[in-house]
C-alpha cells in the first residue's frame, strides 16, 4: 500500500506553482471565497491516475491539454503495447518532453481514445514528425520543466524551452484558446498534427480534411476508428494574425489521387485530404509577440465549430476567457464550502470535486444541435445532450452526487441517455456512451441504476414512463453479453460468456433498479417480474466455500476455481473475495446467507488484512498495488461500497475506521493522489461523499450509509435555495470514530441517511470521539 503523503513532497514544485496562482486570483474582487486556488489539477497525472492537466470548462466539450508522448497501440509485431496503457490521458507528470496540445481527452478511464486536433508552435527548421526519426532528427517536440509549468481550473501554462516559447491555454465549453509568446523569429511556426491520436494504430484515421478559407481561418474534421468506431469531430481554427504560408505532408500510400496530381498540394493549396496528414502554418514574429489561436470543435459540421467559436470567444481578450472559465469552475466548487483539519486535505477534496465536474461533456453545438447515435443530425429539446457516460463506473457515486449538488444536469444527462436509446437500433439505453458511438465496454446496463437513483430521489423532470420502458427494452436484448442465458438459466453459465459472475450480480441488480422504476410508475406486474430476476444472484452462490462462483450451463459449479485469483475466475476487474459482495440492492440477505453478521464481519475484516500475493494480479492491467489494501481493491470500483458494509453487521465502528484508512492513504494532494484511474470521476466522488461523512451503497434507494466525515464543517448548496451545513464536532485526526449524528437537533437512530434529510436543508451534526 502506498503512502501518498510522500508524493506531496515529493510534488513540492508543482504545488508551489499552485501556489503561484493563488496569487493571481487574489486580482479577483468577487464576494466568494475562491475555490479554484485549492485545486491541484496535476493530482492523478502519474503513471495510474489517467488525468489530464490542461485546460477546461465544467463538463465542457473541449479538453485541452498537453501530450508528453506518441505511444502506438501495437509494436512492429503487431503484438499490444503495455506503454499505452499509462497514456490514457496523454500525459505523464513523469515525461520531460511535450510533443503539443490536443483538445480532447478523457479523464481517468483506463482505456482510452481521442487527443484530437494536435497543435504545437516551434521555431527554426520546420519539422514534421513529433518524436526522433530514425535518420536521427530531433522531432518538432520540446522539452520542459515542471517548474516552469502551472495548471488550475480552466488554464494552463508551460515554458517550451526548445523554442523560448511560453504557452498558455484556457478554453470555454466548445472552445480552445491558446496564446503563445515566442521569440523573434523569420521562421516561426504553428503545426497542427491530424495525426496524432490517444490509442493509435495504424488505421485509427479513417480520414482527415482541412481546408485554407482565408489567411488566418482553417476549417476541417477528422474521423476515427477506435473506441468509438465511427467517430467524427470537426473544427475551426482561427489565428489572431495573418501566416505568411503554409503546406502539409501525407503520411499516406496515396494509390489513386487523378486528377489532383495537376497540383503542388504540399505547399499554398488550400485543400487538404487523406488519412494521415500534419499542417504547418508559417510567421514571422517580434520579441514577445503573442499569436492566439481560437480553436473550437462541433460533432456536427465545420460550420457549427465555426458559430460555437463566434458565440462564445467573439474577442482576442485572453485573460477575459480565462476568467470567465475560472468564474464558472468557483460556482461548480463552491456548491460545497468544506472546512478541513489540514491545507493537504482541503487541496484533496476540492480536487477530488473538481474532477467530478469534468465529465459528462457537453455533446451539441451551440444551437442545440448534435450528432445522434444513428449518426444523424438532432436538435436537443428541452434539454443539453451529453456523452462520455462511463456507467459501469460512475452510476456508483458521481451520478447520485449529482442528484445533490447538480439535479439539472443530471435530467439533462438522463435525457441524453434516453435519446440515445431511441436513436439505438439495439433499443438499448448507453452501456458507455461516447461522442456518437456506443463503446459497449464494461458489463451490465447500469443507466437503469442512474434513472431509478433519480426516481426515487425525484430529480429531474424526464418522462418516467418512457425511462421505464427503455430500461425495459434494455434487459431484453437477448444477444447482448449473455443476457439471453441469464434470461433462460436464472445466471450467466461460465462456459457460454467470460465474467459470468459478475454479470450475474450486476444484472440483477438493475434488474432491482428497474423494479423500483415500475413500483413509482404503478407497473406492478412489470416490478414482479423484476424483483424475481433481481434475486438471480442466489444462483451463483455456493454455500460450501462461502463464495460467489462461476456456474456451468449444466448446472454444477465450475470446478477449477480460485476465490483469490483476479484473472479468468468468472469476476471482471476484482475476485470472488470482494467482488462477491455485490448485492447492494438485498445486502440483509447476502449476509445472512453467507454466515449471519459476525462471520460476514470477520470476512470483511480478512478482506482489509490479508495478503494478496502479486500472482492473483499479475495479469490484470487495471488492478495495480497502489490500489490495494489487503486484499480491498479500492483502485476498482466494484468494491467501493465494501467500508459501508460494517455498518449492517452491527458494527459502523469499523466501517468508521476503514473509510478514514481509505480516504488518509488512497488519496493524496500531489500527482499520485489517486491509487488507480479516476474512471471519470467514480473514485473522486467517492472521496467527496467519504469526506462528507455518507455514501450512496444502493443507488436507486433513497438512503445513504454514515461513516465517518473528513471535514470539520461543510455547506451544501442546494439547487432549491436551501442548505445543508454538515458539522462534525471534536474533529481530530484520532477522532475518526461517531459516537452520534443527530439532524436538526433529533438524534438519527441506526446507520443510514435520508435523500430528503439532505434536499430540505438543515444541520447534520456528528459528534466525533477517539474510541468506537
Amino acid at each position: 500500500m502506498k503512502n501518498f503523503f510522500i508524493a506531496t513532497i515529493i510534488l513540492a514544485g508543482a504545488l508551489a506553482l499552485f501556489s503561484c496562482s493563488e496569487n493571481e486570483t487574489e486580482k479577483v474582487t468577487e464576494a466568494e471565497t475562491d475555490f479554484t486556488r485549492f485545486v491541484n489539477p496535476f493530482v492523478g497525472t502519474s503513471k495510474m491516475g489517467h488525468v489530464y492537466p490542461g485546460a477546461t470548462a465544467p463538463f465542457g466539450m473541449v479538453q485541452l491539454s498537453p501530450q508528453t508522448n506518441f505511444v502506438k497501440m501495437f509494436d512492429e509485431n503487431g503484438d499490444y503495447n503495455k506503454e499505452t496503457y499509462e497514456y490514457c490521458a496523454g500525459y505523464q507528470y513523469r515525461d520531460s518532453t511535450i510533443i503539443g496540445f490536443s483538445h480532447t481527452n478523457l479523464s481517468g478511464t483506463g482505456h482510452s481514445d481521442l487527443g484530437d486536433f494536435l497543435v504545437m508552435p516551434t521555431t527554426g527548421s520546420l519539422v514534421l514528425d513529433p518524436l526522433p526519426v530514425s535518420a536521427g532528427g530531433k522531432g518538432f517536440y520540446s522539452v520542459f520543466s515542471h517548474e516552469k509549468e502551472e495548471a488550475s481550473p480552466g488554464f494552463y501554462k508551460v515554458d517550451l524551452d526548445s523554442y523560448n516559447i511560453k504557452a498558455e491555454l484556457t478554453a470555454t465549453e466548445r472552445v480552445g484558446f491558446h496564446q503563445y509568446t515566442f521569440p523573434e523569429s523569420d521562421s516561426a511556426h504553428i503545426v497542427l498534427d491530424m495525426v496524432y491520436n490517444i490509442y493509435y494504430h495504424n488505421n485509427k484515421n479513417v480520414w482527415t480534411f482541412i481546408r485554407v478559407e482565408n489567411d488566418s481561418l482553417v476549417t476541417g474534421y477528422r474521423q476515427t476508428k477506435g473506441w468509438g468506431r465511427t467517430r467524427k469531430v470537426f473544427f475551426a481554427m482561427k489565428f489572431s494574425k495573418p501566416f505568411e504560408s503554409y503546406g502539409h505532408k501525407k503520411y499516406d500510400e496515396i494509390i489513386y489521387n487523378r486528377f489532383y496530381d495537376r497540383f503542388n498540394e504540399t505547399e499554398n493549396f488550400p485543400e487538404m485530404a487523406g488519412k494521415n496528414l500534419r499542417a504547418y502554418f508559417n510567421f514571422k514574429t517580434k520579441e514577445g509577440e503573442k499569436v492566439k489561436i481560437k480553436f473550437a470543435l462541433s460533432p456536427v459540421s465545420a460550420a457549427g465549430a465555426l458559430k460555437n467559436l463566434d458565440t462564445e470567444i467573439p474577442h482576442w481578450d485572453f485573460d477575459k476567457t480565462r476568467e470567465e472559465t475560472r468564474l464558472a469552475w468557483n460556482r461548480e466548487l463552491s456548491k460545497i464550502e468544506a472546512e478541513t483539519l489540514t491545507n493537504e486535505q482541503k487541496v484533496t477534496f476540492y480536487t477530488a470535486l473538481y474532477h467530478a465536474c469534468l465529465s459528462p461533456i457537453v455533446y451539441e453545438d451551440a444551437d442545440g444541435q448534435y450528432r445522434g447515435l444513428d449518426q444523424n443530425i438532432h436538435t436537443s429539446d428541452g434539454f443539453v445532450n451529453y456523452t462520455v457516460f462511463s456507467l459501469w463506473d460512475t452510476y456508483r457515486a458521481l451520478h447520485p452526487l449529482f442528484n445533490i449538488i447538480q439535479p439539472r444536469r443530471n435530467n439533462d444527462m438522463i435525457k441524453s441517455m434516453l435519446a440515445h436509446q431511441a436513436q439505438s437500433v439495439h433499443h438499448m439505453l448507453p452501456v458507455w456512451s461516447h461522442y456518437a458511438n456506443e463503446n459497449w465496454c464494461m458489463i451490465g446496463y447500469h443507466a437503469t441504476s442512474v434513472i431509478a437513483d433519480a426516481m426515487v430521489k425525484g430529480v429531474g423532470d424526464f418522462d418516467h414512463k418512457r425511462a421505464l420502458d427503455a430500461s425495459v427494452q434494455t434487459a431484453s436484448v437477448r444477444y447482448f453479453d449473455g443476457l439471453g442465458d441469464y434470461i433462460d438459466f436464472h445466471f450467466v453459465p461460465d462456459d457460454k460468456s467470460h465474467s459470468s459472475v459478475s454479470k450475474t450480480l450486476e444484472y440483477a441488480y438493475n434488474d432491482w433498479c428497474i423494479a423500483q422504476m415500475a413500483g413509482l410508475t404503478g407497473e406492478k406486474e412489470v416490478e414482479k417480474t423484476f424483483l424475481s430476476r433481481s434475486k438471480y444472484y442466489e444462483n451463483v452462490y455456493d454455500p460450501a466455500i462461502g463464495f460467489m462462483r462461476p456456474k456451468l450451463a449444466d448446472g454444477t459449479f465450475r470446478k477449477d476455481f480460485s476465490p483469490l485469483d483476479t484473472h479468468g475466475q468468472g469476476f471482471i476487474e476484482g475476485n470472488a473475495w470482494n467482488y462477491g459482495l455485490y448485492v447492494p440492492q438485498n445486502i440483509d440477505t447476502m449476509i445472512a446467507m453467507m454466515g449471519g453478521k459476525e462471520q460476514f464481519s470477520r470476512h470483511l475484516d480478512s478482506l482489509f488484512t490479508m495478503q494478496l500475493e502479486d500472482k492473483y494480479i499479475e495479469k490484470n492491467e487495471d488492478i495495480t498495488r497502489d490500489g490495494i489494501i489487503g486484499n480491498y481493491v479500492h483502485g476498482n470500483e466494484p468494491g467501493h461500497h465494501i467500508p459501508y458494509l460494517y455498518n449492517w453487521t452491527g458494527k459502523p465502528y469499523k466501517t468508521q475506521e476503514r473509510v478514514r484508512m481509505i480516504m488518509d492513504s488512497m488519496y493524496g494532494a500531489g500527482v499520485e493522489g489517486l491509487c488507480g484511474n479516476d474512471d471519470a470521476g467514480q473514485m473522486s466522488a467517492w472521496y467527496v461523499f467519504s469526506a462528507l461523512g455518507f455514501y450512496p451503497v444502493t443507488p436507486g434507494s433513497a438512503e445513504y450509509a454514515l461513516g465517518s466525515p473528513l471535514v470539520k464543517h461543510a455547506t451544501i448548496h442546494l439547487e432549491n435555495g436551501k442548505t445543508l451545513e454538515i458539522v462534525a464536532r471534536n474533529q481530530t485526526a484520532e477522532n475518526k470514530y461517531v459516537k452520534s449524528v443527530s439532524l436538526n437537533g433529533k438524534v438519527i437512530e441506526g446507520n443510514n441517511l435520508q435523500h430528503n434529510d439532505i434536499v430540505n436543508g438543515g444541520t447534520i451534526v456528528f459528534e466525533m470521539a477517539e474510541q468506537p
